[in-house]
């Protein structure tokens, strides 16, 4: 078991590595395996069957629902929610042999990680290419096929996914009040939409 700082829970049958950090008040659920000098930190939830990378980082208060991969050597702010079974690659052109027929082995290509930035969400089986930023409290929705960038606040559906709307931190759909101005119908909050990003005000 790798180091535990405070009072993490880590389920008997959850595989994390000596070399791997879980923060205080974290927990490592039912056959979830947390690999080689990844970190994750506190207050977070590493749901049933889920993989966490060799070297990738995790912030605070995240949540990695049932069997999502993290691939190395991704990158997940603090809040950030990745559903179930959804898949953080890191190959931009996977291949499982070389143009001459040997094994790919580590040196035959270089891991290009998902960036998740704070609060952000990404839905059930979606799926996130290679090198990929989602912004801050964007929404991917369930099974999203994201292979470019996706800006703060947006929410992003489809295959491959696009900009559908806006959503607040609550990650609710904001509405639209004319003039570049939207509002959470939860919170109250209010963002001013500029050439193709949103701020809030």
């Amino acid at each position: 078991m790798g180091t535990v700082e405070g009072a993490a829970r880590i389920e008997p049958s959850a595989d994390v590595d000596e070399r791997a950090v879980i923060g205080a008040g974290t927990t490592v659920w039912h056959l979830a395996q947390v690999r080689e000098d990844a970190v994750v930190g506190a207050d977070c939830v590493i749901g049933r069957g889920a993989y966490v990378g060799p070297g990738v980082r995790i912030g605070d208060r995240v949540k990695l629902q049932n069997h999502a991969l993290v691939y190395e050597p991704a990158v997940l702010e603090d809040g950030v929610f990745v559903g179930p079974a959804a898949v953080l690659t890191n190959d931009r052109y996977p291949r499982a042999v070389t143009p001459d027929g040997r094994p790919k082995t580590q040196l035959d290509w270089h891991a290009d990680g998902v960036t998740l930035r704070q609060g952000c969400s990404v839905g059930g089986r979606a799926v996130l290419v290679a090198g990929v930023t989602v912004g801050r409290w964007a929404l991917v929705a369930a099974g999203a096929v994201v292979h470019r960038d996706v800006p703060d606040f947006a929410l992003v559906a489809g295959v491959p996914a696009r900009r559908i709307g806006w959503v607040g931190r609550a990650g609710e759909p904001l509405r639209d009040e004319g003039d570049g101005r939207w509002r959470c119908p939860r919170t109250g909050e209010r963002y001013r939409e500029a050439d193709g990003t949103l701020l809030l005000e």
